[in-house]
């Protein structure tokens, strides 16, 4: 039967054939290295070299240093929904959409003067930033990054405040606080050409940080200028704000308060939330059905972060200075520390990998990052970092407000 590739005199038409079928072959059985998924990676801070380091939580390595990002003096990411592309917001007002397969920067942006966060939105099409200069929150295309909306945070004619606490919500809505205003917006960006804010007012004195609840459905702001917190029922904004636990700090000492917590680092862990209290050595136990205060733990120092293990069962702690140094974990349970740890100096940041049999620790002043096992408390690696601070893992991009 002719098949058409006889070889002709002179022709090279069967060889052709046969090392068109050796390279189809070759090409696939090319080293799986070409290809990974976005699972199991992450990113760290490196906060004075304005870099990014790309890790993976499978078998704790680095991937990849990423330059360029600016001043991530106080810098946070969010990712994608694909979780490929990172967005890191830099103090000094840069948003950077970074490609963490490849490395590398897509796009930058210098969107103002200075910034403090953002959030992406739960269709995973707008990214928000928070500004302290000039003020408001800026909301960006997710892929091009060109400008959707400019909202500016005038709460008086003529006064703009510093925006703090943005996090996404469901409907597509980010939710943020006014911290001279003293005020909480919600912007529905359902249609982002007609952008809809309703504001609340008047909701407690200079909130400076806040949360929203894995289900989306409470906004709590923290209150600099008093001692109680903002709650926001966002499945009824109708019934407005109110305040909640009121003077939890009104028979202890006043301290010097060295570092803000940060509200976003609660831990939520069944019907209790455990939380930072400004300016105390105290980690507060507070139930989220009657939203009252059932205990107070004593701990090493003023708390910054305040993290659930995936699970539920433990609660993990670091500190401001003079104290950050020091981790502690807490058993739920008991209600009661079970270890302290002293990985070194300046405790940063922790982050859990998604299911909790990992932490990872950055240790800024001593220039690594330290992985535990969460069962044993032992400590299982260490990195080499520049001056780390915020870790960050993909598993983000599927959480309401992370």
């Amino acid at each position: 039967m002719d098949c058409g590739l006889s070889e002709k005199p002179g022709g090279n038409t069967v060889r052709q054939f046969f090392l068109l079928i050796m390279l189809t072959v070759l090409i696939g059985t090319a080293p799986a290295a070409e290809l990974r998924g976005t699972g199991d990676l992450g990113v760290v801070v490196q906060r004075a070299s304005g870099q990014l380091l790309v890790v993976e939580h499978s078998n704790n390595t680095r991937l990849a240093e990423i330059d360029g990002l600016g001043d991530l003096s106080h810098a946070s990411v969010v990712f994608s929904r694909d979780q490929r592309f990172a967005y890191v917001f830099g103090r000094d007002g840069g948003l950077t959409k970074v490609d963490i397969l490849t490395g590398s920067i897509v796009k930058r942006v210098m969107q103002s003067g200075n910034s403090i966060g953002g959030a992406i939105s739960q269709d995973g099409k707008l990214v928000a930033v928070s500004n302290y200069e000039p003020g408001g929150v800026r909301i960006f295309d997710a892929d091009t990054l060109d400008l959707v909306a400019d909202i500016s945070a005038e709460y008086a004619p003529g006064k703009v405040s510093k925006t703090v606490g943005l996090v996404d919500a469901p409907g597509n809505r980010f939710v943020f606080s006014l911290y001279e205003g003293d005020q909480i917006w919600i912007v529905d960006m359902t249609d982002p050409q007609r952008p809809d804010i309703k504001r609340f007012e008047d909701i407690g004195k200079a909130p400076y940080d806040a949360l929203i609840t894995p289900d989306g459905r409470y906004y709590i702001a923290g209150l600099f200028g008093e001692d109680s917190l903002a709650l926001l029922d966002l499945w009824h904004p109708e019934q407005g704000v109110r305040k909640i636990l009121k003077g939890y700090a009104k028979h202890d000492e006043k301290l010097p308060v060295y570092k803000m917590p940060h509200l976003e680092g609660w831990a939520m862990a069944g019907d209790e939330a455990f939380l930072p209290a400004v300016g105390q050595h105290k980690v507060l136990v507070m139930n989220t059905k009657t939203w009252q205060q059932e205990a107070g733990i004593e701990v090493h120092g003023q708390p910054v972060f305040v993290m659930a293990r995936p699970d539920g069962r433990q609660v993990w702690v670091n500190f401001a200075f003079p104290d950050n140094d020091r981790v502690q974990v807490i058993d739920v349970a008991s209600r009661k520390i079970i270890k302290t740890l002293k990985p070194g100096k300046a405790v940063l940041h922790m982050e859990f990998t998604p299911r909790g049999e990992h932490v990872w620790l950055s240790v800024r002043d001593d220039n690594r990052i330290e992985v535990y096992d969460t069962q044993s408390l032992n400590k299982l690696a260490e990195l080499p970092a520049s001056k780390p601070s915020g870790i960050f893992f993909t598993d983000r991009a599927h959480k309401i407000g992370l």
